[in-house]
């Protein structure tokens, strides 16, 4: 109302806007066709100010408004700036919306797959080649103005996580930094380390959605919403969400213990009435089928959707059952379209390999507006799919889980099937913030009114449990940051010894591990207090009852220890007679899932580590094969056998025996019950205990009753405060290590890291010598593996093919599990190549071992995994895609990420290797070459 302002108001609000427009902002503000929220323009502020910024805001809310804005500002400035991202599907978009906004020229794009305009003022990348960037002091960073570090929470990963911070800690000061993070509830912890190892950063949180949020279950064919709105509670008008009755209802009669005819009720079966009643209550309540859901979605104008399902195989099989139940999401006209785009998407494919990547019956989904999403995927087929989800022609998408992470695919709704999913090592619910990732899809900005999240109904399901998941908006930002061969060499190469231990103080982990000491000092404290009294509590006017309590524990300790000398026996006796097994013994296992009759098909590999793991014991020892009675092939661990075993009977293995056919495992399994069901393993005989005839514990017991506060009235009371005492004695010092322990725990890992690569003359002191600097041009997860090799001249004289095999062993890594089968291998120099890489790795598995560098705690080299050799090998050596993916057994998009993993670390090698003298530089280019073909070499770029 510029009428009611006085002269002075009027003209002070005139300067404000002229002050506005002459902002980098207002110009910035126009290219979009919706007002930016506070949240945006307060960040863009700060970075016009000069200042680095942290925004912290839910999925789908526009925090990538912010890193435009950086773009933005570099260009105005005639400054470079770099906008890196977690994974290649999310750069190749970004790459793709720049392209579109300030033209090829202006932008370009470098991931491991692509480098497209690397000299453009603005360039997209993935974290890994900034850091790479960073330790070789490219040219490229001359110039550079802004970094915009997207999806930075990705630094929690463990595997990853540690790119992001080294990237952040070596970037140069004159650089801005934009970082742009999911909701976590420590953002002030993080933006407060931004701010130590960065300069002045802005923290700026949002936590609200730009489009409103329901949260539903559907069981059977009703919809429930999760949450009733309450208000006015006690007459403060506050509003709180409950959970719907209705469904704690539905929870209970789900729970509630099914008919059982041997049921009685006062002497007599339970009524025909009753039963009724029960199936009539149960009859409302069932997981829908997927086809079933995407049709009651559709019905209710909750369409386009993403199901999550986590597994590849149920994807595929969810769009298999949309198909079969013929579902059709699209009229003919939108039919059209999507062939067309599909068919100027795939033209570069060779009509050959169109069937062998089952193009056919993905195109027939496609029409009728459904499609799966997986990392299993061709690039191609995925992006297709990604771009017609976005055009509204595939309106229903069954996805795993990496579909969450940034690609720009939102829904109006999002499905959960389950609850639980396995996290590569077992079963477990997920967290909070991943149902919030999962579930921040829904709802689109500008399109929709609101979004929906939908829970299908499971046995067991637990609305309360639910609720929760629902009502956690954010989670915590954790480091995994963690010192590697690569960057120890970097470092010192660029700064000395001592330079970097202080560089890796700096470190978001070192700076979290710090501040945690704080609470713990203060606990320690309160123990100390709480010691005093526990000592007058056990006080004793007969004699030194700490003492006496001392003699108690002993004993105590001595059974214990006895007790644990016997189940070590026991296990040392199961062992050795595991290692008298032969295949064709049938034996009985005597615990365990798959105890009962078997037949040892292979005794297995006699004392060694799995996967290069230490800290596994019970994957110690011979792990035998076996085919249970009830036709399972499976490997066992000495955990099975907590006895020794023996050889019941001897049978006879067919030679045409494939464990991974179900009808030879049954005709086997069947002649094995035949041959030895009849018999009755011998139960094992316990021997006498070894503490009965132990001279210590006679002596212990003999002190103990002699003591004087033996013969005390209330010597069990004291007794009761001297076992409080111990046990928080014992705490005390637990935390008072903690505190030791956390203290320079980078830098202590980085000195044993130092000290090993002194060892093999990598370092000398702050030198770093040759073999130094052909690790420092090796990255990945086993850099220190690939330069022994080049050291030991493994990889020489083998062609391109052979040592494309070689060099899958290091970055490959099996989905499958350990008790697969052996994996075929190229024969010949490859093969031989091959087991010398596993000898190198267990020389340096023994060495990190005495270095004390633990894989456990993510640092070190894990065992070569040949599982890929074959494949790479045929695949460099020309094979046809079909011969190739039957024999590996493996999806085409898993075959293309792998080869490409392949061909990125035989570029390394090809730059690391000697130039004279060797044929490795020369043949890795040529290996190179010939992986870059077909499926493999088709542009992922939009």
């Amino acid at each position: 109302m510029t009428e009611d302002l006085t002269p002075a108001e009027a003209y002070a609000a005139a300067l404000a806007r002229n002050a506005e427009r002459a902002t980098a902002l207002a110009p910035f503000r126009e290219m979009y066709d919706f007002d930016l929220d506070p949240f945006q323009i307060e960040a863009c502020k700060a970075l016009e100010a000069g200042k680095g910024v942290l925004v912290a805001a839910p999925t789908g809310s526009g925090k990538t408004i912010v890193g435009e804005f950086a773009v933005h500002l570099a260009l105005t400035q005639g400054r470079k700036c770099f906008y890196t991202t977690p994974i290649k599907a999310l750069s190749n978009q970004k790459y793709a919306d720049l392209v579109k906004r300030y033209g090829a020229d202006k932008v370009g794009l470098l991931t491991g797959d692509n480098s497209v305009n690397g000299d453009a003022p603005i360039v997209v990348m993935t974290t890994e080649v900034l850091r790479n960037m960073l330790y070789a002091g490219s040219q490229a960073l001359s110039g550079l103005g802004y970094v915009v570090m997207d999806e930075v929470h990705y630094l929690s990963d463990r595997f990853r996580g540690a790119v992001w911070e080294e990237v952040i800690i070596h970037l140069p000061e004159s650089v801005t930094l934009v970082s742009l993070s999911a909701t976590v509830s420590n953002a002030e912890e993080f933006g407060d380390w931004l701010d130590t190892v960065r300069g002045d950063t802005e923290v700026i949180v949002s936590e609200s959605r730009p489009v409103p949020l329901w949260q539903h279950v559907l069981a059977g064919r009703r919809m429930y919403d999760l949450f009733e709105e309450e208000t006015d509670h006690g007459g403060r008008g506050a509003s709180r969400r409950e959970v719907n009755p209705d469904l704690l209802r539905l929870a209970r009669t789900e729970n509630t213990r099914t008919y059982n005819p041997r049921d009685r009720r006062r002497g007599k079966m339970v009524r025909e009435a009753d039963r009724e009643r029960e199936r009539r209550q149960r009859s409302r309540i069932w997981t829908p089928g997927r086809p079933e859901v995407i049709d009651r979605l559709d019905a209710e104008g909750l369409l386009p959707a993403i199901t999550f399902i986590f597994s590849r195989a149920g994807c595929e099989a969810a769009v298999q059952q949309c198909l079969y139940a013929g579902l059709r999401l699209n009229d003919d006209d939108a039919r059209q379209r999507v062939r067309e785009i599909v068919e100027e998407r795939t033209a570069s494919i060779p009509a050959e390999d169109l069937h062998v990547l089952g193009y056919y019956e993905w195109l027939e989904a496609l029409e009728r507006g459904i499609a799966a999403h997986h990392a299993g995927m061709l690039p191609t087929f995925k992006e297709v799919v990604e771009e017609l989800f976005v055009r509204g022609l595939v309106k229903a998408v069954f996805a795993t889980e990496t579909l969450a992470l940034g690609i720009n695919m939102p829904a109006r709704s999002v499905v959960l099937e389950k609850l639980v999913k396995w996290n590569g090592e077992q079963h477990a619910d997920i967290t909070p913030g991943e149902y919030t990732q999962l579930t921040g899809r829904a709802g689109r900005r500008g399109i929709d009114v609101e979004g929906h999240a939908v829970v299908l109904w499971q046995r067991g399901l637990d609305p309360g449990h639910l609720a929760g998941l629902a009502g956690t908006r954010t989670y915590p930002l954790r480091s995994s940051f963690k010192p590697s061969y690569n960057m120890a060499v970097n470092l010192v190469d660029q700064f000395g010894r001592h330079r970097s231990r202080e560089l890796l103080e700096t470190s978001f982990a070192q700076f979290q591990a710090d501040r945690s000491v704080v609470g713990i000092s203060r606990q320690v404290q309160k123990n100390e207090e709480g010691l005093e009294g526990y000592r007058e509590g056990m006080t004793c006017h007969l004699g030194d009852f700490e003492e006496y309590a001392l003699l108690r524990r002993d004993l105590k300790d001595r059974e214990t220890e006895l007790a644990k000398q016997g189940a070590a026996q026991r296990r040392a006796q199961a062992a050795s007679s595991l290692e008298k097994l032969k295949p064709g013994d049938v034996i009985h296992v005597p615990t365990g899932k798959f105890a009962g009759l078997a037949l040892v098909l292979d005794p297995g590999i006699p004392a060694g580590r799995t996967n290069g793991h230490r800290g596994f014991e019970h994957h110690d020892g011979p792990r035998p094969l076996v085919l249970t009675a009830e036709r399972q092939v499976k490997r066992l661990a000495s955990i099975d056998f907590p006895v020794p075993v023996e050889a019941l009977e001897r049978m006879r293995i067919p030679k045409s025996f494939n464990p991974r056919s179900p009808q030879s495992r049954r005709d086997l399994a069947s002649a094995l019950r035949s041959k030895a069901g009849h018999i009755n393993p011998d139960r094992h005989r316990k021997n006498r205990s070894a503490a009965a005839d132990d001279r210590e514990i006679a002596r212990l017991r003999t002190a103990i009753r002699a003591h004087p506060c033996h013969g005390c009235d209330e010597r069990e009371d004291h007794a009761r405060w001297a076992e409080r005492y111990h046990r928080l004695q014992r705490d005390t010092r637990q935390l008072e290590r903690r505190i030791e322990g956390r203290t320079n725990t980078i830098a202590r890992t980085f000195d044993r890291i130092v000290a090993l690569l002194t060892e093999l003359d990598y370092l000398r002191g702050d030198e770093v010598t040759d073999n130094g600097k052909r690790l420092a041009r090796l990255y990945g997860e086993l850099d220190l593996l690939a330069s022994e090799c080049l050291r030991d001249r493994v990889w020489e004289g083998l062609t391109p093919p052979e040592l494309a095999a070689c060099v899958s062993a290091l970055v490959y890594e099996s989905r499958q599990a350990d008790d697969a089968v052996a994996p075929k291998l190229p024969t010949g120099n490859a093969k031989a190549a091959l087991g010398e890489m596993v000898r190198i790795w267990g020389r340096l598995d023994a060495l990190e071992e005495e270095f004390k560098i633990n894989q456990a705690e993510g640092v070190g080299q894990r065992e070569p995994d040949l599982g890929f050799a074959w494949a790479a090998y045929q695949w460099a050596s020309d094979n046809s895609l079909d011969q190739v993916l039957r024999e590996a057994e493996m999806p085409a998009g898993d075959f293309v990420r792998w080869c490409k993993q392949v061909i990125d670390v035989l570029g390394q090698i090809a730059a690391a290797a000697p130039k004279e003298n060797s044929t490795v530089a020369k043949n890795a280019r040529k290996a190179v070459d010939s992986l870059l073909r077909g499926v493999v070499a088709y542009s992922s770029v939009c």
